[in-house]
């Protein structure tokens, strides 16, 4: 079993790279926040990350934990649009306090140890209903997803600025795929 998690500011390209991932044979699991959010607006709830951060990343915890063990059941390559850590970014960019619960899964649910950083890219960034964020919100929550990511003990390494299919080719070449 190899779980890599795809990583990164929003608007950077992570789900385009899941998505050729996909059809290059691999498993894929999508992001789960941007399910949330989709689910949660269509029930007029107020848990979505700009009314309610703390209670939508108790959502997208669960889900996320049972996103892992699924994948983890099913054996195999799984590539991951976000991973548990992006959890703890994201509070700790709001200026909210983390759980214990939030590194408890972390270490509980482990990916394979290189995870794959987006960076922020602002040619190919938009809006749309469930990416809110500026472009320097999405700067500064890649920077938190770097440094969590490395304090929580996993290698990161940057994706270039390129073409899907390059993209593509150098995540199966790190990986060794």
């Amino acid at each position: 079993m190899a779980l890599y998690l795809l990583s990164g500011g929003p608007g950077a390209g992570k789900s385009t790279l899941l998505t050729a991932l996909g059809h290059a044979g691999f498993a894929v699991a999508e992001e789960v926040s941007r399910q949330l959010i989709q689910e949660q607006v269509a029930l007029g709830s107020r848990q979505v990350p700009w009314l309610d951060l703390a209670g939508f990343a108790e959502l997208a915890l669960a889900r996320m934990v049972t996103q892992h063990r699924q994948a983890t059941l099913r054996g195999g390559v799984t590539f991951f649009d976000r991973g548990l850590p992006d959890l703890i970014a994201y509070l700790e960019v709001a200026g909210q306090s983390v759980p214990p619960a939030y590194y408890a899964a972390v270490a509980a649910h482990p990916y394979r140890p290189l995870v794959f950083l987006a960076p922020p890219w602002p040619e190919i960034y938009v809006n749309d209903a469930e990416r809110w964020q500026t472009f320097d919100e999405a700067t500064a929550i890649y920077r938190a997803l770097h440094l969590v990511y490395q304090r929580v003990g996993y290698t990161v390494v940057e994706l270039p600025r390129t073409s899907v299919a390059a993209r593509v080719s150098f995540v199966r070449t790190v990986a060794g795929i």
